[in-house]
């Protein structure tokens, strides 16, 4: 992906990144031998650095932001659901302490910051995704998650940036048998481990994805339970039965796998313009952070 492609289809593009997926995914896979100049751990500040300084360099977005997860333990699924990623460790403080560093090179670099204790880095995403897509613009959107499928509206993409793999809508259907505006039913129904979200017991991928090729969405599922044990389905009666037992769940579920489209994310295209920043704050950053010179000199570039 480069500059030239932030057009497509006569749509210009905002880049929408996913940041604490890949604070957590250079925590995991930098060597443990980077430290700051108090001699605390910085190994993920520099995965983290080099992506971003990559991502810039490759693509030079107008219009960029950053969502970063501050709600862990408090956003609105907790409190609905007290069980929501319960099994999921909190960051240790080494971590803890390098994403407030990685936010603040974000910053240094004129990049928009957007986190919330209520709602998820999803949530910010997803709502300036609808935002935006109102006055015209299309998103592109950088994780590896499979929940931003069901944001993906016809001239939106995501962007595994770690693979080099990106799709539109159609992409979706052929990673999950289901379209992007039936993303949420379909975990609803079938669960997501890595959030502990249960499903319903029974139903899994394949299933879920059948029983929404047929009915549609899980409202009109659950309208018409009883017509799923007649459905040329390995186990239909048992998973109509299942479905019978765990409708209420179901519904709750999918409270949690929705992406909220209500969060205080960017409302105007302005928030997301690149701002010029001083070097001073990125120069004191690099010191504290004892950056060598040529990540140093990546940086400064990279300055609006």
């Amino acid at each position: 992906m480069d500059a030239v492609n932030e057009a497509a289809n006569g749509r210009p593009a905002v880049h929408l990144i996913d940041g604490s997926l890949y604070v957590f995914r250079a925590w995991h896979s930098m060597p443990d031998e980077f430290f700051d100049a108090e001699g605390h751990p910085v190994n993920a500040v520099h995965g983290y650095t080099r992506f971003l300084c990559e991502l810039l360099e490759r693509v030079q977005p107008e219009h960029v932001a950053v969502a970063f997860d501050a709600s862990l333990t408090s956003s609105f699924r907790n409190t609905i659901y007290p069980s929501y990623k319960a099994n999921r460790e909190l960051p240790p403080p080494a971590l803890e302490r390098q994403f407030v560093q990685c936010r603040a090179i974000t910053e240094a670099l004129g990049v928009h910051l957007m986190i919330d204790h209520s709602f998820e880095a999803d949530d910010l995403i997803g709502s300036t995704v609808w935002n935006l897509r109102a006055l015209g613009w299309r998103s592109v959107i950088v994780s590896a998650d499979k929940d931003f499928g069901q944001l993906l509206g016809e001239h939106d993409e995501q962007w595994d940036y770690a693979r080099g793999v990106r799709w539109g809508p159609p992409g979706v259907h052929e990673k999950l048998g289901v379209h992007p505006h039936q993303v949420a039913d379909y975990l609803a129904l079938c669960g997501d481990a890595v959030d502990n979200i249960p499903g319903v017991p029974g139903i899994g991928a394949k299933t879920a994805a059948a029983l929404l090729s047929h009915f549609g969405s899980l409202d009109i599922l659950l309208d018409r339970i009883d017509e799923v044990a007649f459905l040329r389905l390995r186990g239909a009666l048992a998973c109509a039965a299942k479905l019978r037992e765990h409708a209420e769940n179901a519904r709750l579920y999918r409270r949690l796998t929705r992406i909220a489209l209500d969060a205080p994310g960017a409302s105007t295209i302005d928030m997301l313009q690149r701002q010029p920043r001083e070097s001073a704050q990125l120069d004191d950053l690099c010191e504290q952070l004892r950056f060598g010179a040529f990540t140093r000199s990546r940086l400064r570039a990279l300055l609006r």
